[in-house]
């Protein structure tokens, strides 16, 4: 049987050589734990002879709260080391200078799409959110494009499987509004839209915003209202609108919308190519078999539909010459659009 004083000269030395915290809890289980040194002695009582117990019960008692005084004395002091330690590591030098973290930005892409929501909302326009992933049925069947019609194979579509593709136009979202809603109809589709298209002026994955109105009496005149107010709004006031001739099989008449330089004021610039337009947008008036495809009766109803391309406003608004800047996140190109 150990000698209760002995163990104390033990542990206490033991003690005094921990250097943390966690080195002097380790020496305290391995007296005072569950199946340390000094429990073992108590446990071990039945050996000692029935006349001795009291002594040696009243001797391993006070070795115990020895110890336990002696441990809550050395931790304490053991953790005003390692915080003094640890404020010392962590310590910061206010005189130093600073380091300067940039601010993000809206991307300018992003910052046309909100323009022209709150520009088309505050006209009384609805927002629709229409998939990516499209069925041809409905990025070009209802749309009055035939399965061989040359406008599948113009637009370089991006097939996942024979029937269904990443949608070449949002237009495919004013079929599923048409389905599903009756006239009036007034929604604006802003979304991502892809082609297999790579140069200056062209990317894989770019952004549109469809424009749809459907109701008794539209004419080609509120399809021109609208997109003068557009127009004025997005790039000056002074701005003048101009429709020409086009073709899109899924309106008729359909029209290519132009709008005078607001750099040289149509005197002719390098960015009108000093012709003092620029093309800003396709349009038209819903075609008859678009209406029909959706069940809407065309000699009832009429609508005006329009295609805006995010990037190609970013580019003509902010300067941009290259659209590969919108995607490749760098700073220096990004900051320009801070507020």
């Amino acid at each position: 049987m150990l000698d209760p004083n002995t163990i104390a000269k033990e542990a206490i030395e033991e003690a005094e050589k921990a250097e943390s915290s966690r080195a002097l809890y380790e020496v305290k289980m391995k007296y005072l734990g569950r199946g340390g040194t000094v429990t073992s002695l108590l446990k071990n009582m039945r050996e000692v002879p029935p006349e001795e117990r009291p002594a040696f019960g009243k001797a391993v008692n006070f070795l115990r709260d020895t110890l336990e005084a002696h441990f809550a004395s050395l931790e304490e002091k053991l953790k005003e080391k390692e915080t003094l330690q640890k404020l010392a590591e962590e310590r910061i030098d206010v005189t130093l200078p600073g380091k300067k973290r940039d601010m993000g930005a809206i991307h300018p892409v992003t910052r046309v799409k909100n323009e022209l929501v709150d520009l088309f909302m505050g006209l009384g326009f609805e927002v629709f959110d229409g998939p990516e992933i499209e069925s041809e049925y409905y990025n070009f069947t209802a749309l009055n494009t035939p399965a061989d019609h040359p406008a599948r194979d113009m637009q370089d579509t991006f097939y996942i499987t024979n029937e269904f593709l990443l949608r070449t136009q949002t237009s495919a979202g004013q079929i599923r509004v048409m389905e599903s809603k009756k006239p009036p109809i007034k929604i604006v589709s802003p979304g991502r839209t892809f082609r297999s298209d790579d140069d200056a002026t062209h990317s894989p994955m770019f952004h549109q915003m469809e424009g749809l109105v459907v109701d008794k009496g539209i004419t080609l005149c509120d399809l021109y209202g609208t997109l003068e107010e557009f127009a004025r709004t997005m790039f000056s006031p002074s701005v003048k609108t101009r429709l020409r001739p086009s073709y899109f099989p899924f309106t008729e008449p359909s029209v290519e919308v132009d709008i005078s330089c607001f750099a040289c004021g149509g005197k002719g610039c390098s960015l009108c190519k000093g012709t003092g337009w620029i093309e800003v947008l396709g349009a038209g008036m819903v075609n008859r078999r678009v209406l029909e495809n959706c069940g809407i009766d065309p000699d009832e109803y009429t609508g005006f539909a329009f295609g805006i391309g995010l990037e190609r406003i970013a580019m003509l608004k902010y300067g941009v010459n290259n659209i590969k800047l919108f995607t490749e996140n760098d700073v220096r190109f990004l900051k320009q659009f801070r507020d």
